[in-house]
């Protein structure tokens, strides 16, 4: 890959990297429009319960195992090369779903793409806080969450337009398509540049310097913001070696704050029962009287409604608090979940043979109920777009230092996948048995997630990924106190800047040995 140029506008880089989120969107809903047909429900016997939960849930299996194994190979191989190696595990993963004959085989092929989905949703966004500028970093994150859902978005509707094909080669048709993002990004991979952070944390200063130059400074190595931000970079990464090595790093001396913050905020992204939407949410329109076509249509809209509230997100997200968004948004959702099992409980009524014979549908509300059902599960949706569902990989990504950002982020994309697969395995049952009141489970928890969010989240919005270190110390201010911006890499550019000028350049030379060119 060195020997291939490399383009290192960060709106480029971001929107190659992503693809990898493609990939996760692509599997979600590559089963959403699909597990409601007639060819499915014939070819795999009508699947209910613990059984499609097996097969929802085995994405989020695989992308236990991916997780568990992306931060050492981050940390070895690299950022971009470690999301190249992913995309090895979903060519595999793809052709066994294609050449799936039965259960068995769909479950082992989703495991497959899952290995590649917990390694790409982990290593991602870290490539992507590593590369960006710091008043950008938020926007270039959220593309990973945009490319997540237009991948579910496109994936739907190939899935829904496939449907009308007779047979297995309605679904092996839709499901073959995963081949195209993955290969894409195979091709795009090799012109992306590596992070300058993993280069200094790997002893390859000079490029480092060179590749932060690039990013920041159209290639000036001598510029003032390279100079201050490298200052930076150098001088954490000399205080995490004095820190040593090992697992004792992720609680040792406050950062056991850091790692409580960025595994929780993944958990509660899916405790707050928003991917119960995203991947029922025709069996939940069911429930609300919707069939067919007319249901998988108007399922359809919530990807799109996703997709539009989520670029709205895009030109706000770093003048928004990280924190409000939290906060602000696990209170609504819980609200929309109460709404939606309080009319399911009062008016649901029980279809002991399923809805249109789906085994996993046994509940239908009609008339004003049911409108309510649908516009509170899209209004959820709404709310979720726009704060935890980009939010939450922004804040994982954020809050590790350098030396264990690799490892801390793919810990949490952990803690999102163990609690994906348990929730996969839990929703289909619980739609049989406790049926409404599982939205008052979501609704529950989402409060929870709120107070977390309030007195344990600092504020990271418009900080340098080094400075972000300081809001987790002991005797740091309580995270309700902390405020958006203030960062000092303003100030230490000016000093450099006054360096410069007073021809003082030799000096900050020598803190950049054998990098900076001479003039």
């Amino acid at each position: 890959m060195a020997k291939l140029p490399k383009i290192t506008n960060t709106y480029f880089v971001a929107m190659v990297a992503t693809v990898g989120g493609m990939l996760f969107g692509f599997d979600i809903s590559s089963m959403a429009a699909i597990v409601t047909t007639d060819q499915y429900i014939d070819y795999f016997d009508n699947p209910s319960g613990v059984k499609q939960g097996a097969i929802g849930s085995a994405l989020a299996a695989g992308s236990v195992f991916g997780s568990l194994i992306a931060g050492p190979i981050s940390d070895k191989w690299g950022r971009r090369d470690s999301i190249m190696f992913a995309c090895l595990w979903w060519l595999v993963g793809t052709a066994v779903q294609v050449a799936t004959n039965g259960f068995a085989s769909l479950v082992a092929g989703r495991v497959l793409n899952g290995v590649c989905v917990g390694i790409t949703s982990s290593q991602v966004p870290v490539y992507l806080a590593e590369i960006a500028k710091r008043e950008r970093r938020g926007r270039i994150i959220i593309i990973q969450q945009l490319a997540i859902e237009w991948g579910i978005l496109i994936m739907y509707f190939i899935g829904y337009g496939c449907g009308y094909i007779d047979g297995p080669a309605s679904f092996r048709t839709a499901w073959g398509t995963q081949f195209i993002p993955c290969v894409g990004l195979m091709i795009g991979l090799p012109f992306l540049p590596r992070s300058p952070r993993w280069l200094a944390k790997v002893g390859r200063e000079e490029e480092a310097i060179q590749t932060l130059a690039n990013i920041q400074a159209g290639g000036d190595t001598r510029d003032a913001l390279v100079i201050a931000e490298w200052r930076e970079i150098s001088e954490t990464l000399a205080l995490e070696r004095e820190s040593g090595s090992g697992w004792r790093k992720f609680i040792k001396k406050g950062m056991w704050k850091r790692t409580m913050a960025g595994l929780s905020v993944q958990a509660w992204q899916q405790l707050s029962g928003a991917n119960v939407m995203v991947y029922y949410m025709p069996y939940v329109f069911q429930m609300a009287n919707l069939t067919g076509k007319i249901n998988l249509i108007t399922a359809g809209v919530q990807y799109a409604l996703f997709i539009v509230f989520t670029t709205v997100m895009f030109f706000f997200i770093d003048n928004t608090g990280r924190r409000s968004l939290l906060f602000w948004g696990s209170l609504a959702m819980g609200f929309c979940h109460f709404v939606v099992g309080g009319m399911l409980r009062s008016y649901g009524v029980d279809v002991p043979g399923g809805v249109d014979g789906n085994a996993n549908v046994v509940i239908r509300v009609t008339g004003s109920p049911a409108y309510t059902v649908i516009a509170f599960s899209y209004l959820l949706i709404i709310v979720y777009a726009l704060t935890l569902a980009p939010v939450a990989w922004i804040y994982a990504a954020e809050v590790w230092s350098t030396g264990t950002r690799a490892t801390g982020m793919a810990m949490a994309a952990e803690a999102n996948w163990l609690f994906n697969f348990a929730l996969g395995m839990f929703t289909p049952p619980a739609f049989l048995n406790i049926k409404g009141n599982i939205f008052i489970v979501f609704g529950v928890l989402c409060i929870g997630a709120a107070i977390q969010a309030w007195f344990t989240y600092p504020e990271t919005c418009g900080k340098t990924i080094e400075e972000v270190e300081e809001l987790f110390k002991k005797g740091a201010m309580p995270a309700w106190k902390t405020k958006k911006g203030g960062s000092r890499l303003e100030a230490e550019v000016a000093a450099v800047q006054e360096a410069k000028d007073k021809g003082k350049l030799d000096l900050l030379e020598r803190e950049l040995p054998g990098a900076i060119e001479k003039a």
